[in-house]
């Protein structure tokens, strides 16, 4: 039997081979546009490839049942909208911890520490363009200016580093970096409702 958000599809699971041949028959089936698969279930459990193409080694003969859960797309996005919040507090948090141990003179665990969080403001960043790009209605002046705001601190901040003036860092990540970050609230709620706006 294959079900997909629920509903029984009228094929057989003898017809394919292997689960990556249903799974890519699947994928084109009508129930699923404009939606994102979440969950692949096989026999009541959750499947997920350990390694690529996986499912190319899995024989149909033995399998009874595939259930595959999706959610929308707007769903989707709505959601990491809503997990990007939590990022911009983990920004936060991170930065005043990152300047902490400078001020501490725990240059290491400092360093290592302010990596990740450039890492993250890049992942940040990335994800609300791709997200605004797909969904958004209207211009934001803000993302634009937000974004240089960011940037242009991001140059100050390796020019900084080059130096090894670790409380003139310390003092940017935590009055200007800090408050950047958290200027991007407005841009998220203002991509919730054009998402909203979409799904509706």
């Amino acid at each position: 039997m294959i079900t997909i958000d629920g509903r029984t599809i009228d094929r057989s699971l003898d017809t394919f081979a292997n689960l990556e041949e249903l799974l890519l028959n699947l994928s084109e089936d009508s129930a699923l546009e404009n939606r994102v698969v979440t969950d692949v279930l096989v026999d009541g459990e959750a499947f997920s490839e350990i390694y690529p193409h996986q499912a190319e080694d899995i024989e149909t003969r033995g399998i009874k049942s595939v259930e595959i859960v999706s959610v929308s797309v707007q769903q989707m996005a709505a959601d990491i909208t809503h997990e990007l919040y939590t990022v911009v507090r983990l920004m936060n948090h991170g930065s005043k911890s990152v300047a902490d141990l400078f001020r501490r003179a725990d240059d290491a665990s400092a360093l290592e520490m302010l990596q990740d969080l450039l890492d993250v403001t890049r992942d940040f960043l990335s994800m609300v363009g791709v997200l605004r790009h797909e969904f958004s209605m209207r211009d934001n002046p803000d993302f634009e200016r937000l974004a240089g705001e960011i940037s242009d601190l991001f140059s100050e901040m390796s020019e900084v580093m080059e130096n090894e003036d670790w409380i003139l860092l310390a003092d940017l990540l935590e009055y200007e970096f800090n408050p950047a970050t958290e200027k991007w609230k407005h841009v998220l709620t203002s991509l919730s409702e054009d998402i909203k706006v979409e799904g509706a």
